[in-house]
This record gives C-alpha cells, sequence and structure tokens, in this order.
C-alpha cells in the first residue's frame, strides 16, 4: 500500500493528483501519515507511532487511519 509516485505533497498538508488535476489538503495529522505512508511504513508501525506521540486509544485510530486509507484510494492518491 503506497502513495502513487507522481503525487505531490508538502509539509502545510497540500496534495496534488496530477494525473487527475485534483488537489486535497489533510491536517497536520495527515501530513504525518502522509509521510510515513511515502516511507512504506506498515499500517501497525503508523499506529504505534501515533498513538504513542499523542496519546490515542490504539481501537480508535485504527478505525481513523482505515478511513483515511480509504479516502486516499477513493481519490486515487494510494495505489
Amino acid at each position: 500500500m503506497n502513495i502513487r509516485k507522481n503525487i505531490a505533497t508538502n509539509d502545510e498538508g497540500f496534495i496534488f493528483n496530477p494525473s487527475t488535476g485534483d488537489s486535497f489538503s489533510v491536517n497536520p495529522i495527515g501530513v504525518e501519515l502522509i509521510q510515513l505512508l511515502k516511507k512504506d511504513t506498515s499500517t501497525d508501525e503508523i499506529s504505534e507511532i501515533i498513538c504513542q506521540k499523542y496519546d490515542v486509544d490504539r481501537i480508535v485510530f485504527e478505525q481513523d487511519l482505515e478511513d483515511f486509507i480509504i479516502q486516499l484510494k477513493d481519490f486515487n492518491i494510494m495505489g
């Protein structure tokens, strides 16, 4: 599960898909998730990193991460 190679992102949360011309923005946590996904970090590792860093409930975060990934796939950001 990877962010497509042609997807442009920046540290402020702007995401651009040059294939479709669509652009999106994400919040700071979304930026972190995109950066981790770009590094091919597994969802388990992402959950561990974020839950420790922000002291959030792992079950709740894993559902939110799953929803985020579904959205990225729906918008052709992930392959």
